[in-house]
């Protein structure tokens, strides 16, 4: 879609503005330059096998919905080159500070969606991924804006059809009530199972976990991150 193009209100219900301040040069010309190399094209058919989509013969295929900056997603790619990344992100400033991080390191095994994240997951075939993460999501604390937060039945349903057996959805928030309300809708749904051993266990950061900038905010202002992984039965 267009910079600038009006969006249907029925996929911006999970996300709030596209735009914050204005780009800065470097940003402005990474995104050009570098946007079309990495963004999937949703208007072709998803390829049977997603490992095609990589430059790097990619076994496992994980999502990071709403990856903010990149951060993580960076961290994450550079981590495990033998996997392919998709990451989402329709906030044009955090993509384009992904694509700063990616002039300066570029990656075969990372790609790009920079719009409703409903969209791509309906895109991709089924049981063709090896997790989903969902970090620091937009909490939309308010309880009239509760149908807006993306945990929902429907996009649980969307993550069960698109993660194989044995995958993993990892959720982080800051925000207790969501927290909550992502227990209660994982244990409801047929398809998840809560990996938890001890009481103790949504505390512990996820394996070599970088942080992000949400946290550390959180962190400053008092509020206790949970962690939470949920297996697809």
């Amino acid at each position: 879609m267009p910079a600038g193009e009006c969006r249907k209100r029925s996929t911006e219900a999970f996300f709030g503005r596209r735009h914050g301040k204005a780009l800065s040069p470097r940003q402005a010309t990474a995104l050009e330059r570098l946007l079309p190399r990495y963004r999937l094209d949703l208007a072709l058919p998803a390829p049977a096998d997603l490992s095609i989509l990589f430059g790097c013969g990619a076994t496992d295929i994980r999502l990071e919905i709403g990856f903010g900056g990149g951060e993580h997603l960076l961290h994450e790619a550079t981590r495990q080159p033998e996997s392919g990344f998709i990451g989402v992100e329709p906030f044009v400033n955090g993509t384009a500070k992904l694509m700063i991080g990616l002039e300066r390191q570029p990656l075969d095994n990372l790609r790009v969606y920079d719009d409703d994240a409903t969209r791509l997951l309906d895109w991709l075939p089924a049981a063709s991924l090896a997790s989903i993460d969902l970090l620091y999501p937009d909490p939309w604390p308010k309880k009239r804006h509760w149908k807006r937060r993306f945990v929902s039945p429907a996009n649980l349903d969307r993550f069960a059809r698109v993660l194989r057996p044995g995958g993993e959805f990892r959720f982080a928030s800051d925000i207790e009530s969501y927290v909550n309300w992502t227990l209660l809708h994982c244990r409801a749904h047929p398809a998840f199972e809560w990996l938890v051993g001890a009481a103790t266990d949504w505390q512990d950061a996820f394996e070599a976990w970088p942080g992000t900038r949400y946290e550390a905010k959180a962190l400053r202002e008092g509020r206790r991150p949970a962690y939470l992984t949920f297996m697809r039965l």
